[in-house]
């Protein structure tokens, strides 16, 4: 397959009035169009034709139990896809909508098992970026789509990272530049007794509570490891996801403790002849001795920070890497979400810093 690649500005999207429409085209003929997102770039087809969903899923490599989320462009077309809509959904609706959540319904009969891995469940996104918006409006369609990666590795922040892993494997990639946020969607399941977050993102805990008053994570969130034998109920509950090429471990302790550690680390994998990478902030980054050294950015920007982790991670498959270190995060806030996908992409493993 020859994958078509449509540069796309975001000043004056009336310009390319002819790319999205190609791109539009493609989604109504079964086929597949990577386009970015405010989270991540994504992998568009039609949310409601089978053979299009199995086509993300090939394509990915992905799982088929590993469910897709729909992208929508109008908070009506939620009552088509869901049975029910909750009250509290609303209030979520009204206050991230178009924005970077992920809602869990209760699926209408429109939207099939293919889409939803299999589950009685539908997950729906209505983003805020003006070129997923357009593909989804023009398209006429509800658009499926996961990170536009192939399966386990780092979601892509760029086109070229879509280029790397799906070129030849889709229709269309959509070159829109750099994401805004860098991590995927807070997703979260209003089928459930209360509320729970079953991703956490860019959408904290504490923002949904100032909402609803209450809301949980699914234990699998606060696991210390993946458990293959649970039921996923969104994106990225079950698998290994976001990982470099190169075996990954984070390093947690006290700041003194941590530069030791990588330290030592660094001096002994050097010494069986391996090439090493570290991933820091700016406030270590002059105190690090590897081969390939990348900062997030400022420590407590965590903005900054979710912006280039994927991006870093890939950095260093480009720099050829034999291991990777990488520091530590908070868990609270945006933090939750950052350690998430850094867990993730370690396999969990993790050194204590002593």
């Amino acid at each position: 397959m020859e994958t078509k690649v449509l540069k796309i500005a975001l000043d004056n999207l009336s310009q390319y009035e002819e790319e999205l429409e190609l791109a539009a085209a493609c989604i109504r003929e079964g086929g597949l169009v990577a386009f970015p997102t405010e989270t991540v770039y994504g992998l568009g087809g039609d949310g409601l034709l089978k053979e299009a969903s199995k086509k993300i899923y090939a394509a990915k490599g992905r799982p088929s139990d590993n469910p897709l989320i729909i992208h929508i462009s109008d908070f009506d077309d939620v009552y088509k896809l869901a049975s029910e809509v909750p009250d509290n959904a609303k209030k979520l609706m009204k206050a991230f909508w178009p924005g970077p959540v992920t809602l869990i319904f209760k699926k209408s009969d429109i939207v099939p098992y293919e889409t939803t891995g299999g589950l009685d469940t539908v997950a729906i996104r209505f983003p805020i970026h003006p070129i997923a918006r357009e593909l989804i409006r023009r398209s006429g369609r509800y658009i499926a789509a996961p990170s536009a990666n192939r399966s386990g590795r780092p979601s892509p922040t760029r086109a070229e990272h879509v280029v790397e892993d799906l070129s030849g494997n889709v229709d269309v990639i959509i070159d829109g530049g750099a994401v805004d946020i860098g991590l995927e969607s807070t997703i979260i399941d209003m089928t459930a007794d209360v509320p729970t977050i079953l991703r956490p993102g860019f959408v904290t805990d504490d923002m949904i509570r100032e909402v609803l008053g209450n809301v949980i994570y699914d234990p699998a969130i606060l696991a210390k490891g993946i458990d293959e034998h649970m039921v996923a109920k969104a994106p990225g509950m079950k698998y290994k996801h976001y990982a470099p090429k190169a075996p990954l471990t984070i390093i947690e302790g006290d700041s003194e403790e941590v530069l030791s550690s990588f330290d030592r680390m660094i001096k002994d994998d050097r010494s069986k002849g391996l090439k090493v990478g570290a991933i820091v902030t700016d406030n270590i980054i002059d105190k690090i001795d590897a081969d390939s050294v990348i900062s997030l950015g400022d420590r407590d920007d965590y903005k900054a920070v979710s912006h280039n982790l994927f991006a870093s991670l890939r950095q260093m498959d480009t720099d050829g890497v034999d291991v990777i270190y990488s520091v530590s995060f908070s868990d609270k806030a945006l933090g939750m979400a950052i350690m998430n996908r850094l867990l993730k992409a370690a396999g969990y493993k993790v050194h204590h810093s002593s």
